[in-house]
């Protein structure tokens, strides 16, 4: 009873736990390139703003797979990130379409639009 009161709080803490391994992988990575995923991980996590757990464990699995198999070929980090590491980043979080904290915000506005013009009619 407890784990699901808490999980209902707190998220799934099975993804907790996968997301630590993911991290402890990260910080595994040799430099230079455990700098630049770790720069590149805290932008996807602030600019990223998906909510759903799937898709960021999905996400970052991925991510952390392509830094160790970048640091196991020895792939300069350039040749991964490219001229925009900005650019870089964003297109790799487009990829994972998921639910963002966003997208409850816009169900929020559009249904107060939506109420007052209901409200409105029934006023008229």
């Amino acid at each position: 009873m407890a784990p699901k009161w808490i999980e209902l709080v707190t998220g799934s803490l099975e993804q907790k736990k996968q997301y630590r391994q993911i991290k402890g992988r990260l910080d595994a990575l040799p430099e230079p390139y455990n700098g630049v995923a770790k720069a590149l991980n805290r932008y996807l996590m602030y600019n990223g703003g998906i909510v759903d757990g799937d898709t960021i464990l999905t996400m970052m699995t991925d991510f952390v797979e392509l830094w160790e198999r970048a640091a196991t070929d020895g792939t300069p980090v350039r040749d991964i990130v490219g001229d925009d590491p900005v650019e870089f980043a964003e297109a790799f979080a487009a990829a994972y379409v998921g639910t963002r904290w966003i997208d409850k915000e816009r169900a929020r506005l559009t249904e107060a639009v939506d109420a007052a013009e209901r409200e409105q009619e029934k006023n008229s």
